[in-house]
């Protein structure tokens, strides 16, 4: 995500979506002092960077070059726009817009290097630079925005828009409406209020990240004794020995991912191990966030009043495809019923396989995952220890990703070892058209690490744009467990899934071809942007791709056409636990943001409670995907009352693949099809026109039903 002018992602935790082995503090070279001050000539972000597509120096950065960048580039683009504010020509779309488009060269530059690391490289020395920085970049994008004689011109020329293409207009369009949502027409006084709100929101989002990226280091479970491991694979546990000696201590060491739900619960066998891994989960950031989200979320709302509307969540909405709350409840609350029933069928099959074992009583949470996995081996035959050898990381990467994109769009890569990486775990690609035609880089982190934020996102360091002549250099971030020295990286049939599913969203990163940059690639609205990405997920299960990748890690062999059978079988196996895990957790952002500026909450899990009682959730075996003290999509990420546009977009990729199948499946002609019309626009023209355009009607919900299996 980015908005335009400058990065206000001051919260690199996207997500922001665990971490064990020992990140390299040597990533980008450590200074004696981190914000000391350099001489321009020395700073390696003074200047665009000279290697192939711009790709950052990372071998060459250091901590002190970012604070001087940081303060030169905030003061560049402050003298730029005050020049175009006050030039004395009549305004026009070149000399107010493409010159506003031009104006953050070298604060870009830096933002695109440091907040990406940060995510990925949080030292101390990044945390201090994120927080000194988090109210400075908050009062420079005021400076901006709440700028009269700059939104004049640009109201001018909003007035006159008529006269430009189709793509100008849209770019005119982008910028009248983030002005007026920043509070342009506001007296100012209320701007001088506005100011003073953006500066606390700013600084508490930052806070609420840091607090959870601290909780990723201090709420860990260190087992002493072996015994308790049980039902673990020897690898696991030799994996989080190692975890622990890393770090110093004896034992084992077990880290937790973002999500409440905790992969190791589904093999862990004795119970009381599960509730404390569980409970340390669901319980974890609450004393350090609990007060941070709470006055987050009266914040926001003191800010949509000021700006007209009854809460944050109708503010948050207004310029997304949903425009209101209304209609993300209206889907929400139509679908929960149907999961929330598909679930209680799935606990009584749970609560059977639990009597077998002597455990009378309803499910728990903390026994959810542990028995699910052992109906899921009633059901369909199946065992990780079976499976997760056809599923090894290069070979779903390079067989499985790589081919797929290759038969669908006509691109190959190459992978590039003469360009730096920020960490000795990430590999570089060049992506080539068919006609070997350069398209961008690709860089790919797949190992969780200390320091690393939890989860898997994508962003980009370069972003795409014609206008200042750059092309796309991206990176997809995953969390997956790193193996002992020697042995291969195997993957669950989901975190395969995963990966897939990130590089939906760095092709739209990379197949961009926008002039603009604030229109470019993945800079959508938010129930938008995760449509690639949704779609890209079910290339996995093509039977072409999945013959030419389930590939046995020893053998070489391919998966056997029964085992694969029951594979493919048992994805659609617990959706109603998934659903109403993700729905719990949509709706709970939802009714955060809904609350008005003079509501008083000060029971964060009473609040939890009321909210997901409201709409029928509130069922215990199945807490929300994220509770709200680590929800860093919505308090520390772009995603507050936004949560909600995975389902939304998944409508948009259920629809659109089942579209795809009905023309012929994986063909080049369908893929050259989606690239010009979804994937190469970004955000240049109405993007349900454009969706329309593709599909030939707007979607329904058909294929979503079908897709999770809450139909047949």
């Amino acid at each position: 995500m980015r908005k335009a002018l400058l990065t206000t992602a001051i919260s690199a935790a996207l997500t922001i979506s665990a971490c064990s082995p020992s990140a390299s503090t040597d990533a980008v070279n450590q200074p004696q002092q981190a914000g000391a001050m350099q001489n321009k000539n020395t700073n390696i972000f003074m200047s665009p960077s000279p290697l192939f597509d711009q790709a950052p120096q990372f071998d060459k950065i250091t901590m002190a070059d970012y604070l001087p960048a940081f303060t030169e580039g905030m003061a560049q683009q402050q003298s730029e726009i005050t020049r175009i504010a006050n030039n004395p020509e009549a305004a026009t779309f070149d000399n107010t817009l493409v010159a506003m488009e031009r104006s953050d060269t070298l604060l870009k530059r830096v933002s695109q290097v440091f907040f990406p690391l940060s995510g990925v490289i949080s030292t101390p020395e990044y945390q201090k630079i994120e927080a000194e920085l988090a109210p400075k970049l908050s009062a420079h994008s005021d400076n901006i925005y709440l700028n009269p004689n700059l939104f004049e011109r640009v109201a001018a020329i909003y007035a006159e828009k008529a006269a430009l293409n189709a793509e100008d207009q849209h770019l005119v369009e982008f910028y009248y409406n983030e002005f007026l949502r920043a509070g342009a027409k506001l007296t100012d006084a209320e701007k001088n209020q506005m100011r003073a709100i953006n500066e606390q929101i700013s600084t508490l989002q930052t806070e609420f990240s840091q607090n959870l990226m601290a909780s990723f280091k201090n709420d860990v479970i260190i087992v002493e004794d072996r015994a308790l491991l049980a039902g673990l694979s020897d690898a696991d546990i030799n994996g989080l020995a190692e975890a622990a000696q890393a770090v110093g201590k004896e034992g084992y060491l077990i880290t937790l991912v973002n999500t409440t739900r905790q992969p190791i619960l589904s093999s862990l066998s004795n119970r009381e191990m599960r509730q404390k891994v569980w409970q340390t989960s669901a319980n974890r950031a609450m004393d350090s966030n609990g007060p941070v989200l709470l006055a987050l979320v009266k914040l926001r709302a003191q800010k949509a009043s000021l700006l007209g509307y009854p809460n944050w969540a109708s503010y948050a909405t207004a310029d997304q495809m949903a425009k209101e709350p209304n209609a993300i409840f209206a889907i929400l609350d139509d679908l929960a019923p149907q999961a929330l029933a598909k679930a209680k069928i799935e606990a009584a099959d749970i609560e059977v396989q639990m009597k077998a074992d002597g455990i009378d009583g309803p499910v728990q949470a903390w026994d959810w995952a542990y028995y699910a996995e052992k109906v899921r081996k009633a059901k369909f035959d199946l065992d990780d220890s079976q499976v997760k050898p056809y599923f090894e990381l290069n070979s779903v990467l390079e067989n499985g990703l790589f081919f797929a994109m290759e038969k669908f769009y006509g691109i190959h890569f190459k992978e590039r070892t003469d360009l730096p990486v920020y960490h000795e775990d990430v590999r570089l690609f060049e992506v080539f058209n068919e006609d070997n035609s350069s398209i961008g880089l690709f860089y790919f982190d797949p190992y969780a690490r200390e320091g690393k934020g939890g989860g898997a996102w994508m962003d980009a360091f370069v972003s795409q744009s014609y206008l200042l002549d750059e092309k796309p250099v991206v990176f997809n971030v995953l969390n997956i467990v790193k193996p002992t020295s020697g042995q291969p990286t195997l993957l669950s049939f989901d975190e395969a899934t995963t990966l897939f599913h990130e590089f939906g969203h760095a092709a739209h990163g990379l197949f961009s071809e926008v002039k603009y940059p604030s229109l470019a690639g993945t800079s959508t609205a938010r129930d938008f942007v995760e449509f690639p990405s949704q779609f890209n997920e079910d290339w996995d299960i093509e039977p072409s791709v999945i013959a030419n990748y389930a590939l046995h890690d020893k053998t070489g062999e391919t998966i056997p056409p029964e085992l694969l059978e029951r594979v493919l079988d048992s994805v659609k196996f617990g959706q109603g636990y998934d659903t109403v895990e993700y729905l719990a957790a949509a709706l709970l952002d939802m009714e955060w943001h809904m609350l008005s500026a003079d509501t008083n909450i000060s029971d964060v899990a009473s609040f939890e409670h009321q909210a997901l009682a409201k709409h029928g959730l509130d069922y215990a075996p199945i807490p929300p995907r994220y509770k709200s003290a680590y929800f860093s999509h919505t308090f520390a990420g772009g995603y507050s009352a936004g949560y909600y546009a995975y389902l939304w977009t998944e409508v948009f990729a259920a629809d659109a693949f089942a579209h795809i199948q009905n023309k012929g499946g994986m063909t080049r002609e369908n893929g050259d099809d989606f690239r010009q019309k979804i994937l190469s626009i970004g955000n240049s023209k109405d993007l349900m026109q454009s969706y329309t355009e593709f599909r030939g009607k707007q979607p329904s919900t058909d294929a979503l039903l079908k897709r999770r299996g809450l139909i047949h």
